[in-house]
């Protein structure tokens, strides 16, 4: 297997479980032969082209630099979930306090994209557990989200994936998450039903209990206001 500029070596690309099973993103093997720059040279050589075909004059002051825009912000931002590079480091630490009871962090904001249209998924991802001796800090949690988030994804991939994360780092089953969010390929083309969401949800563990999991719902809906 080749790998970016000896950055990596095949021991971490399969940590972060690129390569295997359906949960997981359809990368290829080869994804990270070219650097972040050659990508950008050759998604920007790819938007000049699409642009010019559509009719649109690339000379034009405004859209002259879209090319490398769209370029950069797909390898640097919105696709940079691709890159297990940017995988957020989550320590976790003992629970010292005895804390029992499920945490959960709700409203994290989620900006992602449909695979099959390229177009945003925007929402809402609560997501919460049951320490098993260890906790995870709060800011890890979205940030889990957001790598996630940052790919080609469908919305039910993307909610197994923020469990199965949270699962390894905490080393239980007792995730659970839930996901509302717009997906703009329903809203804005096709059907055009700006009013519709979609709503996924994924519960580990103890979770599957009614209860346990009619408690993480209530905790959900609790407005919060400051």
């Amino acid at each position: 297997m080749k790998v970016e500029k000896g950055t990596y070596t095949e021991e971490d690309l399969n940590q972060y479980d690129h390569f295997s099973s359906n949960l997981k993103t359809p990368i290829r093997t080869d994804a990270f032969d070219l650097s972040d720059k050659e990508k950008i040279e050759i998604i920007k050589k790819k938007v000049t082209d699409i642009i010019q075909t559509l009719g649109l004059d690339l000379s034009d002051d405004s859209i002259k630099g879209t090319p490398k825009r769209v370029a950069e912000m797909y390898v640097n931002e919105i696709f940079s979930g691709l890159n297990p590079k940017n995988k957020p480091k989550a320590s976790t630490f003992e629970n010292k306090y005895k804390y029992g009871e499920m945490l959960v962090e709700k409203n994290i904001t989620l900006f992602s994209t449909c695979e099959h249209h390229m177009l945003p998924i925007i929402g809402k991802a609560h997501v919460g557990y049951i320490s098993n001796g260890t906790v995870v800090g709060l800011s890890k949690m979205n940030r889990i989200v957001q790598y996630y988030a940052q790919r080609p994804q469908v919305q039910e991939r993307l909610t197994l994936q923020i469990v199965e994360e949270m699962q390894n780092i905490l080393k239980t089953k007792d995730v659970a998450c839930v996901i509302d969010a717009k997906h703009i390929c329903v809203n804005s083309r096709g059907v055009c039903d700006p009013n519709s969401s979609t709503i996924t949800s994924e519960f580990g563990g103890s979770f599957k209990n009614e209860a346990r999991k009619n408690e993480f719902l209530d905790y959900i809906k609790i407005e919060t206001e400051f």
